[in-house]
């Protein structure tokens, strides 16, 4: 995810040793890792989860309740949200969250001063915390939402049929309304259907057609949206003439996607080598990361990306404070780097500062920034190499 605009004096060190740091896993009288977990989103400085039972977990910050556990406390080990199991999505935003149940049926909760909860409310400015929730809310009586993403200050989502609605900051105009006017409640994006795929980044949002086209809009200061300008959008506006685009990240100001072939391409800022190309070099439109054509999934951060091949292996690209990468140090890393040796891993997820991914046997782990207790480890200790999230 993204570059958010936060609430609380930080130092960009805030924001975020070999790999044999791992043996900590099996240090005496340290938890092991969970077996059971089946997905997990990072927001700005909090971590959510789902488990094969369907419960919802989440820890970090939590000053505008974002935990969804009725208080305001930051929460440094795994605390279950409420008693329901029947989740099956989730997703993190800066200081909101949303979620899907297995009706069907949408919920969010967190910060909703920009109305990014989608709920009617809010709107008075995203300090405003009055028309918050500090428990999952449902949005509408609709139960057939199939995804949703959280951007910073903005959410998104795709109903079973296709369609494409959108909520929340509008400054930008990623919404892609056709104006900047913030949304306390969901529009659809004219009356199109055929939406396979949405993400919400900072300031711009980038999705896919069931067709395997590629659409962007939002800010574009810096080329995120890939079409060769740096002109904001309010509109959906189509990226090339490609139809082999399978998925897409947005990140803060950058976007990552893959192509049918498993190549992997990305576009935007390129700070500290967030794209991978092995330059710190702005890209207008997508450019291919290296020549390998074994990608299987990309997540693009704040200023850092993450990304697994099909054989499992995990790597990691960008801005290294606090270790956000993995990769034992803090230094930037401008292509994709190996982390470790193991083959094991099948999801990641990459936040402000930290980062977080589940191996093939369910088990979760972090690493990266920890002022909030993000990575779920019990401190607030920051980590430059995986570690395992502590499960109650």
């Amino acid at each position: 995810m993204k570059k958010w605009i936060l609430k609380a004096p930080v130092t960009a060190a805030a924001f975020g040793v070999s790999f044999s740091l791992l043996l900590t896993a099996f240090i005496p009288g340290r938890a092991s890792p969970a077996i059971n977990w089946l997905s997990v989103s990072t927001g700005a400085m909090h971590t959510t989860a789902v488990r094969v039972d369907g419960s919802l977990w989440a820890w970090g910050n939590n000053e505008d309740g974002q935990l969804g556990n009725g208080t305001t406390w930051d929460a440094l080990t795994l605390g279950r949200v409420g008693t329901r199991s029947n989740w099956v999505y989730v997703s993190a935003g800066a200081f909101h969250t949303a979620g899907i149940r297995k009706n069907g049926s949408l919920w969010a909760w967190g910060n909703n001063g920009l109305g990014q909860l989608g709920d009617g409310a809010g709107g008075g400015g995203w300090e405003d915390s009055s028309a918050g929730h500090l428990h999952p809310v449902r949005i509408g009586s609709a139960s057939n939402w199939e995804s949703v993403s959280a951007g910073a200050f903005h959410t998104t989502a795709i109903s079973r049929g296709g369609s494409l609605w959108v909520w929340g900051c509008n400054w930008f105009g990623q919404l892609g309304d056709g104006t900047t006017t913030n949304r306390n409640a969901p529009v659809q994006i004219n009356t199109e259907i055929g939406w396979a795929s949405v993400s919400a980044g900072y300031g711009h949002t980038v999705a896919i057609k069931r067709d395997g086209s590629l659409w962007a809009w939002g800010r574009n200061a810096y080329g995120q949206l890939g079409d060769g300008t740096t002109m904001s959008r309010t509109v959906p506006e189509r990226i090339g003439a490609d139809t082999d685009w399978i998925a897409v990240s947005a990140g803060n100001s950058h976007t990552m996607a893959l192509r049918a072939d498993g190549s992997l391409w990305g576009w935007g800022a390129n700070w500290d080598g967030r794209l991978g190309d092995g330059t710190t070099v702005h890209r207008l439109s997508p450019v291919q990361i290296g020549s390998a054509r074994s990608w299987a999934s990309v997540s693009a951060g704040n200023s850092h990306t993450v990304a697994l091949r099909i054989d499992g292996s995990l790597w990691t690209w960008g801005a290294n404070w606090d270790g956000r990468l993995g990769d034992g140090t803090v230094e930037h890393r401008s292509i994709p780097t190996l982390i470790g040796l193991a083959a094991s891993w099948v999801s990641v997820s990459a936040g402000d500062g930290h980062t977080v991914a589940l191996r093939t046997d369910g088990s979760l782990w972090a690493w990266g920034h920890n002022g909030w207790g993000q990575l779920g480890d019990g401190l607030r200790l920051t980590h430059h190499a995986p570690v395992p999230v502590i499960t109650p």
